[in-house]
């Protein structure tokens, strides 16, 4: 074979190569653009984040769900007040039943149109925590500003305390009333770590819901501050110096801190060892401010926890409530510190109360937290 026939069958053979090799290509390509066009046609038809009523402000929401006043009502039977569940910031709460079965929680106000809001609903629906109420969508119509949140079963601490279910919190131990402060602590500082931190302005035990298994989960985190740059002086109303969850110091400066949040959440706490409404007797937020080493503080106890607790665990508890209701605020600890020293009295709890013969430990299922 001469170098000439050579050197040609060469060259063919290379053309043919790139051309097979483009065909392949050009093949895959198209397979794999039929694939995703198909995934994203499966997505529409199953996320409910991208069903009817998403526009391109919602692909940008971090997946909150832009709903249609439509959907709202036929999920509320048009707001009926059966499904009233309670009040918030914004206005009145609602549960509402999606058509995709999920139960939510909606909160709902008078007020026109504003894309402020959509900017707001865009940063709150950007926080997640396993102990934060999330986000689910929003709606504007008709001169109605909603936010719907995720629907959570088992109500708030206050009501497990002195509310309407007040009697199923027979069984509620110091430990378990621990654990529940430790979920919202954990909540807390995540807001608090956030940059800038986020301040709740608004904490009160009637703020922490419990889920199914009873994990604490922070609700309306930031609608004050929401409500705030929406409406401006409009919403300085809503802050009542009667409020015994508002710290002094905000009532003096009117300014809210991460140290203000400590305030509110050293009186939630209180609230959870008492099992008492502290709106309806200050007077044990000064007993508690003035605690010292020593002073007969087990009368403040909820007799409804039993006696299974240690006295050393009820005044550190006790210490750690009056160091976060110190004014001034500087004074008072993090709230990082405030859950470590939570998980610390919590440990130290289960190690002197659950204790069972050779070692063994007694487990307590949440479900089994607030049963008779």
């Amino acid at each position: 074979m001469s170098r000439t026939l050579a050197a040609a069958l060469g060259g063919a053979a290379g053309a043919v190569t790139v051309v097979g090799i483009t065909v392949i290509i050009f093949v895959y390509y198209c397979l794999l653009r039929n694939r995703s066009i198909s995934k994203t046609s499966e997505t529409n038809s199953s996320d409910p984040s991208l069903q009817a009523g998403q526009n391109v402000e919602t692909a940008e929401l971090h997946g909150t769900q832009c709903f249609t006043l439509e959907e709202l009502n036929l999920a509320t039977k048009n707001f009926n007040s059966i499904n009233l569940i309670g009040y918030g910031l914004l206005g009145q709460v609602h549960k509402g039943l999606l058509q995709n079965g999920i139960l939510v929680a909606i909160e709902r106000r008078s007020s026109s149109p504003s894309p402020q809001f959509i900017e707001e609903v865009r940063y709150l629906s950007s926080i997640r925590h396993r102990n934060l109420v999330s986000l689910l969508g929003y709606c504007q119509e008709n001169d109605l500003q909603m936010l719907i949140y995720e629907y959570i079963p088992n109500g708030s601490v206050s009501t497990r305390l002195y509310g309407s279910v007040q009697s199923l919190t027979g069984k509620l131990e110091f430990k378990h009333r621990l654990s529940i402060a430790i979920g919202a602590a954990k909540g807390m500082v995540h807001l608090h770590s956030l940059n800038p931190p986020l301040i709740h302005t608004n904490f009160s035990t009637m703020k922490v819901l419990l889920g199914e298994d009873l994990t604490p989960k922070v609700a309306d985190a930031g609608i004050r501050g929401l409500l705030n740059r929406i409406d401006g002086a409009a919403s300085s109303s809503r802050m009542s110096e009667d409020d015994p969850f508002l710290d002094p110091d905000v009532c003096a400066s009117g300014r809210f801190s991460v140290k203000s949040d400590v305030y509110s959440f050293g009186v939630f706490l209180l609230e959870l060892v008492t099992g008492r409404d502290v709106a309806s007797d200050r007077s044990i937020i000064h007993q508690t401010q003035n605690y010292q080493d020593g002073s007969d503080i087990l009368k403040l106890v909820d007799d409804r926890m039993g006696s299974n607790f240690s006295p050393e665990g009820i005044k550190a508890f006790m210490w750690l409530i009056a160091w976060c209701l110190n004014s001034p605020s500087e004074e008072r600890p993090s709230m990082r510190f405030v859950e470590l020293e939570l998980c610390r009295i919590h440990e130290k709890e289960m190690s002197l109360t659950t204790v069972m013969g050779e070692g063994t430990t007694t487990v307590t299922l949440g479900s089994q937290l607030f049963t008779t």
